[in-house]
């Protein structure tokens, strides 16, 4: 592949490497031998049954090479031949481009540089209803739009680029879950650009979030009563991380009051507050996340205190997790503002007794959701035989987890009442790893 010209010879290689490819004992050893770099030299060959074959061994060894260096021509020429016609093409570079852009920040930059987010937005475009292109290639773009130097560029750029309108519309029908599941979390990092929260809200995520999680946590107390306690699951896709991610978005979304109030508007502080008596961390974390901001209005701190959440918030000052205690806090002492003095220094006790037992005693990392949240796993498709993407570290990375409230703020024998961080959960180094890939 590296040195013969002749076409006959280098398409019968080629088909002999992607069947090769689709074996994930032999990925290692064809990505070290060099095949990516063999590979990409033909991309641009006059041959379409050649350059078609590279792109599909490509596909296949792309999940295999998400660490490796060296790529930034494949880089720039994937996101030059999103621009093609064939279909198959551009399914295959979209494909490839959402597994290099995983967990890869070099690869990112590289992509958001060489014109990714125009052209994947493009994609997304004239891609219509077709969702092994529209599917990848919003994987793409959840991953350029978290945890890399450029995020805030990536984030904007869909936005100038007419994108956000595009986004949500694949929160709609006929969109299937794991298109679903993908765009929740391309909305959840476009929210995490100020200037996005407004469009957002003027295209309908709020209203269609909404609906999501309402239909997914009906599916998960349907099934999960059918099933005596299993996990609900509709083509493929698990209705909890649904649940999780819509609140999840729901959350960044909140940081806005004009979006606050559209939330309070559509009846959903009940379903956060049942969804804090959840056994999943995750999903307990992300809603007292989003209480905490609906909690900044008087208006939403007491619609919360009338839904009954003040016990479990309570019960969750004793939590584990670290994040899920100190929003619970945050709440708890937002909901205390008009209180007698005396309610007030009862709950500060209580804070205080609680965060000091933590943090004297630690918690348990193994239930902290941002334990592992450097890893996004990749899009993985059903596909040919010979021209599928395989991944073999699929369920080991779904993790999830959220921009954390910084608990120090509460720690201290004598709290106060005026110690209440009003600054947004900070989305640094400890960071969610579902919305920036699959959840």
């Amino acid at each position: 592949m590296r040195t013969y010209t002749y076409e006959k010879l280098l398409w019968t290689t080629s088909r002999v490497l992607k069947v090769l490819s689709v074996c994930s004992s032999n990925k290692p050893a064809i990505v070290e031998a060099g095949g990516m770099q063999a590979m990409t030299m033909h991309l641009g060959s006059q041959s379409g049954r050649l350059q078609q074959n590279c792109l599909w061994t490509l596909r296949n060894l792309s999940d295999a090479a998400t660490r490796m260096d060296g790529l930034d021509p494949l880089l720039q020429m994937l996101v030059q031949i999103l621009g093609s016609g064939d279909v198959n093409v551009v399914t295959c570079a979209s494909g490839i481009l959402s597994n290099l852009t995983c967990n890869n920040q070099h690869n990112k930059v590289l992509t958001c540089e060489f014109g990714g987010i125009e052209a994947l937005v493009h994609t997304i475009l004239q891609a219509g209803d077709r969702e092994e292109i529209t599917e990848p290639a919003v994987c793409a773009l959840r991953h350029l739009t978290s945890r890399h130097g450029r995020a805030p560029d990536a984030q904007d750029a869909v936005r100038h680029f007419y994108g956000v309108p595009l986004v949500v519309k694949l929160l709609h029908p006929p969109s299937r879950w794991p298109l679903i599941k993908a765009t929740i979390g391309l909305v959840r990092n476009l929210a995490l650009l100020p200037a996005n929260l407004a469009p957002l809200r003027e295209n309908g995520a709020i209203p269609r979030l909404a609906e999501l999680l309402n239909r997914a946590q009906q599916e998960v107390t349907r099934r999960v009563g059918a099933a005596g306690g299993g996990s609900a699951s509709v083509d493929g896709v698990r209705m909890e991380e649904v649940v999780e991610g819509c609140v999840g978005a729901l959350h960044i979304l909140a940081r806005d009051v004009n979006n606050r109030a559209v939330i309070r508007s559509l009846g959903l502080i009940p379903i956060f507050v049942q969804l804090l008596y959840s056994p999943n961390l995750n999903v307990q974390r992300v809603s007292a996340g989003v209480l905490c901001e609906l909690a900044n209005d008087r208006e939403g701190a007491e619609m919360i205190e009338q839904e009954g959440a003040t016990a479990p918030l309570t019960q969750l000052l004793h939590s584990s997790n670290e994040g899920v205690s100190t929003y619970a806090a945050a709440v708890l002492f937002r909901m205390s503002e008009d209180k007698p003095q005396e309610f007030k220094r009862r709950l500060s006790t209580e804070l205080s007794s609680s965060l000091h037992r933590q943090d004297q005693h630690g918690w348990d990392p193994s239930m902290d959701m941002d334990h592992t949240a450097h890893y996004d796993p990749m899009y993985m498709s059903q596909g040919p035989a010979a021209g599928s993407l395989q991944g073999g570290s699929q369920h080991d990375l779904r993790r999830s987890a959220y921009g954390e409230l910084d608990s120090h703020h509460l720690m201290g024998v004598n709290i106060s009442f005026d110690q209440i961080p009003n600054e947004h959960p900070p989305d640094g180094g400890q960071m969610a790893a579902w919305f920036d890939t699959d959840l």
